[in-house]
């Protein structure tokens, strides 16, 4: 398998971008392989958790993270758009409170790898779209947090905002970066 990894501006979170075999057919690519996976990244990590979500155009899911039992999360769009962010919420790293995003989508094929400490979410562009993430930990909701996907404090660019995106009541909820219970 092989794996293009970019590191973004904030060097934990990585665009992993696998060797695609195409033709008029079809395609072929290996989504995931535990060995080319860590050689390329430099991560020895143990996935234990698969999800897939559907959702339509302009929803709008996170800033979510668990304040114990961290999730790294490896995700990946298998049909549609999104515009997918991660924020690093750990007090102490030299990018606290910065963001990065990257498009994910079924033509792409990238993948973004959101570390543990780091709040997630993502926008959908298309008319729908299929998420999948692989997770480090299991989902534990009692330590499920929601930092609000427009805090200024963060100042997060969402691609196609000119309506209010459709939130989860979670979503709504979700409180600024200054009143969040962050990482260390």
């Amino acid at each position: 398998m092989s794996l293009t990894v970019t590191r973004t501006a904030i060097p934990d979170v990585m665009i992993i971008e696998p060797k695609v075999f195409g033709d008029a057919r079809g395609f072929f690519f290996e989504s995931f392989n535990q060995k080319a996976f860590g050689e390329a990244t430099g991560l020895d990590l143990e996935f234990v958790q698969d999800n897939h979500s559907r959702s339509a155009k302009g929803v709008l899911r996170g800033l979510h993270y668990q304040i114990q039992q961290p999730q790294g999360k490896l995700v990946r769009v298998v049909r549609g758009r999104v515009f997918d962010v991660a924020v690093d919420i750990r007090k102490q790293s030299a990018t606290f409170g910065k963001w990065v995003g990257v498009e994910l989508s079924e033509d792409n094929h990238r993948q973004f790898w959101v570390p543990p400490g780091f709040a997630h979410g993502f926008v959908v562009l298309s008319e729908s779209a299929d998420f999948l993430y692989k997770t480090t930990d299991y989902y534990a909701p009692q330590f499920e947090r929601t930092i609000a996907w427009n805090d200024p404090e963060i100042g997060i660019e969402w691609p196609q905002m000119n309506v209010v995106p459709l939130l989860s009541a979670k979503d709504q909820a979700g409180v600024s970066l200054s009143s969040a219970e962050l990482f260390e």
